[in-house]
């Protein structure tokens, strides 16, 4: 296994994985995976990564950004999804570490995810990774007709405290 930047040419199998995501209905709201241009335009370009096995993309992360405001610019929000077929063999882990790693080297204090908390695996993760959960948003939107809740978890970087 190798873990690479992530580029337009790992889009097909990146937004393969992320289509899981969406049907997973436990990942994100959206609906449908953006396009290359527009999910390239909203992402940081410094920290992107896949993770490969004989070349084949077994997940990938990346941040963005949370405000366009100079005072959150070094606050990011995460993005780590995992292949369904590859789940529970520590890829999110290894991403999630690069990830980490990435964005402190590159200006980042404060990591932030917003997750489902029936998605009790990118919890796990999260909370392995020293990101403490912060709140609670109860029917913050809803899907497919549901109003759904959210819980929200930060890591602070200890380079910038």
């Amino acid at each position: 296994m190798k873990i690479e930047k992530l580029t337009q040419k790992h889009w097909k199998e990146v937004a393969k994985i992320y289509q899981d995501g969406i049907d997973t209905k436990n990942a994100t709201f959206r609906t449908q995976v953006p396009t290359w241009k527009d999910w390239n335009k909203a992402h940081h370009q410094h920290t992107r990564f896949v993770l490969l096995e004989n070349e084949v993309v077994l997940g990938w992360c990346a941040i963005s950004l949370v405000s366009k405001r100079e005072a959150y610019k070094g606050v990011a929000e995460v993005s780590v999804y995992v292949s369904l077929q590859s789940l529970e063999k520590g890829i999110g882990n290894k991403l999630i570490r690069a990830l980490i790693t990435s964005s402190e080297e590159n200006g980042i204090w404060t990591l932030y995810s917003s997750l489902f908390p029936e998605n009790k695996g990118s919890i796990r993760l999260h909370v392995k990774n020293d990101f403490r959960k912060i709140g609670f948003r109860e029917k913050i939107a809803q899907q497919d007709g549901i109003w759904r809740d959210t819980v929200l978890y930060e890591r602070r970087s200890k380079k910038y405290q």
